[in-house]
């Protein structure tokens, strides 16, 4: 039919047909004993003209502008997330101290006692002893209570005795205006709060004792984030043993290890190395036993790269979470704070990098002393210009064949078609996954190669079995309404993730051919944003290395947009910044140049595919197309050239390094570690710069470097650790 995809055309394009020996296995000859090597072949990955990246806004001719490496070591890129306020997420400390637990604590009774510790005796006498004295005095207490009680009549105002003593102690602490209004809650059964501030914890431990010693037990104190004194009169027996149900009030009336009281969210900084944001929240969530609902994030991070993320949990308590680190390989929780509401993606500004490019050089037959100047090239360029905001390399996969190819088979009900590309062998695929492929393409016996399928292979371990619970026709295959209830064993966001990977192969070719036609330039008929959706639905997911994330966009169903007129153009009001293009969908408004309409309905008719027709029987294929801004602009944006001579020596510290020195020295660290070797000959570029949600670091860097980013790229050479 005309239109539709072949797919043997297409599995012998990507390498994916069976070889001759294959087949003969599969009709029923011996296969050899001799497994192969399960190591994946270096051939073909998805390059940057595969999915529709071809124009730059860098001056510079093609080749001319500088090379390097990127990644070499995960310092090499990091990611620091910007909060909704600006403020940039860094790892100021390695959570709260809880002090030993009770295991520690028994462990160390019964070394003491195996020592024969009379230290260790005589204190748990003294303890033994304080127990004592406190149950006599409050049994004291309670009598003269009692017998005050009965002279004195019914009261609703507590009583108290603030000897002379106490008051001139008291006032050490706190103003007298501050006392008085301590005094005044046993009248107006309020509560108050101190100017005064207590940064020492000496001080406020003193504090804390000498108002329950003051005012008889009567008054309860926390100590606030600000490290002011909050005091109210005490609640009843069984109200206070419900706030020490969720909070942990120590000795001292530290609340929550000076976090202030428990409120429905804990929030927390997450550094991580090489790991993934999901793969945290999924950790997080097993070790809590909780709801993958109850951990939020605001976006997703880089794995390959040291990064800081906030994070929120539900009802999480402070004192159980903090342990986690132990068992989060490549990751630190600090930072921790409780606050009245979640997480939601979304809800960022954008992320802050620092990025080292190594061996910067010029291209072949230029002169070296030339990348000083070409680099202030670039840096202009991006400063001024920015760069196009295509969609990244990686969300199209690392795989042979692009994730969006995938998508114009669900897009079109073509399942069948879909499962065996899932399946196939590749040039690039987890090599732990190669015999299973190879099972399925010789003998089609889904149980066989299902067992051999690694779980972390979550499409293709879904799409196997249950492929092995149907039957098969008479001809041996399976009918199409089996294929799609194995499409359908695929996660959700999953699934989604190869029909979004279409949309945004479409953008990206239509975005390059508005920049062959006209430039930087405005046009009549460009779109511009009149009203944005909120930010519930800034949800699209993405395929890195084999493994989805969920990743925040803008946009939402309810965009509004309009098309300039010539008296808009005429003015000079819009620039190039504040024009938006549509992905494919039922639920936008496609650009009236027809030149670029023609990309839409052409490229989507080759693939079978109608743009002014974009819903489907299966509602969540039904895709209701956003708008993204088609150039973008870092802010805070600086480089820097450094000398090095050691390949793999650090260029960057990370947040770790520098709070580990601070807490052993006291000192701060600069984040560029400085070569004193004036004879280095090895050159990095250090690029720092924040960029909005949903842009690519590396669309940012292929316009600084004039690079193409394709993996394994002579002029971009990404590091695989």
């Amino acid at each position: 039919m005309r239109g539709l995809f072949n797919l043997p055309s297409i599995l012998h394009k990507f390498k994916l047909f069976p070889k001759m020996e294959s087949l003969k296995r599969a009709a029923g000859a011996t296969p050899p004993a001799e497994k192969k090597p399960n190591v994946s072949k270096p051939g073909k990955v998805v390059l940057e003209q595969d999915v529709g990246v071809t124009q730059y806004v860098n001056a510079l001719e093609a080749g001319k502008g500088f090379f390097g490496t990127v990644k070499q070591r995960y310092a090499d890129f990091q990611v620091f997330e910007v909060a909704l306020d600006g403020s940039v997420a860094h790892l100021t400390d390695k959570g709260v101290d809880t002090g030993a637990n009770k295991r520690d604590r028994r462990a160390e009774r019964r070394q003491n006692q195996k020592e024969g510790d009379v230290e260790g005796n005589q204190l748990q006498k003294e303890e033994t002893l304080e127990k004592t004295e406190a149950a006599e005095g409050s049994a004291q207490e309670k009598t003269e209570e009692s017998e005050t009680a009965q002279a004195e009549g019914p009261s609703t105002t507590p009583k108290y005795e603030l000897s002379e003593a106490h008051r001139e102690r008291l006032l050490q602490y706190v103003t007298e205006e501050e006392l008085k209004t301590i005094e005044e809650l046993f009248s107006n059964g309020g509560n108050m709060e101190t100017t005064s501030k207590f940064g020492e914890k000496t001080s406020r431990t003193q504090l804390h004792q000498l108002l329950r010693q003051a005012f008889q037990g009567k008054l309860e104190t926390h100590t606030s984030p600000e490290n002011t004194f909050k005091i109210a009169l005490a609640k009843a027996d069984s109200t206070t043993r419900r706030n020490n149900h969720v909070n942990h009030v120590d000795d001292s009336g530290v609340i929550n290890y000076g976090l202030g009281p428990f409120k429905n969210y804990l929030h927390f900084t997450v550094y991580k190395e090489n790991r993934e944001t999901m793969e945290i929240a999924s950790t997080i969530t097993k070790f809590l036993r909780v709801p993958n609902k109850a951990v939020k994030y605001a976006g997703t991070k880089d794995r390959r790269g040291v990064t800081c993320q906030r994070f929120s949990i539900h009802k999480g308590k402070v004192a159980r979470v903090t342990t986690l680190t132990k068992g989060l390989n490549g990751a630190i929780l600090g930072a921790f704070s409780y606050e009245d509401r979640a997480l939601d993606l979304g809800d960022l500004q954008g992320n802050e990098f620092q990025i080292v490019i190594r061996d910067a050089r010029v291209p072949e037959g230029e002169p070296a002393e030339n990348l000083e100047q070409i680099v202030l090239q670039s840096y202009k360029s991006l400063s001024e210009n920015g760069f196009i905001n295509y969609f990244g390399l990686q969300r199209f996969g690392t795989f042979s064949i692009s994730t969006h190819v995938l998508g114009i088979h669900l897009l079109k009900d073509d399942w069948a078609s879909a499962a065996e590309l899932i399946l196939a062998e590749q040039d690039r695929v987890l090599p732990d996954s190669l015999e299973a492929r190879r099972v399925w393409a010789t003998l089609k016996d889904a149980a066989a190669a299902a067992k051999l399928m690694p779980r972390r292979c979550l499409a293709e371990h879904n799409v196997l079995t249950q492929l092995a619970k149907e039957k098969k026709n008479e001809d041996g295959n399976y009918n199409a309404n089996s294929y799609f209830k194995a499409i359908m064993q695929i996660p959700r966001n999953l699934r989604l993730i190869y029909v979004h990977a279409y949309q945004s192969y479409i953008w990206n070719l239509v975005v390059s051919r508005r920049f062959e036609l006209f430039g930087l330039e405005v046009q009549v008929g460009d779109l511009i944003m009149v009203e944005e959706k909120s930010s519930e639905s800034k949800i699209v997911t993405e395929i890195v290395d084999g493994e989805e994330f969920a990743e925040d966009v803008a946009g939402t169903t309810t965009d509004k947009v309009r098309a300039l007129t010539e008296e808009d153009v005429a003015l000079g009001k819009y620039t190039i910044f504040d024009i938006v293009l549509p992905t494919p969908g039922y639920d936008i408004t496609y650009p009236s140049n027809p030149k670029l309409m023609e990309v839409y309905e052409t490229v989507m008719a080759r693939d079978g595919l109608d743009p002014h027709k974009m819903a489907r029987r299966i509602k969540e294929f039904s895709l209701s197309g956003l708008y993204r801004l088609i150039m973008m602009k870092p802010t805070d944006l600086s480089y820097q050239i450094v000398k090095y001579n050691d390949a793999v020596a650090p260029i960057l510290r990370t947040d770790l390094e520098i709070l580990d020195h601070k807490l052993e020295t006291g000192e701060e660290l600069e984040r560029v570690v400085v070569n004193e070797d004036a004879a280095a000959e090895r050159t990095a570029v250090i690029l720092k710069m924040r960029l909005g949600v949903s842009c690519y670091a590396t669309m940012a860097l292929r316009e600084f470097m004039r690079a193409d980013t394709s993996r394994f790229s002579a002029n971009f050479d990404v590091k695989a650790q």
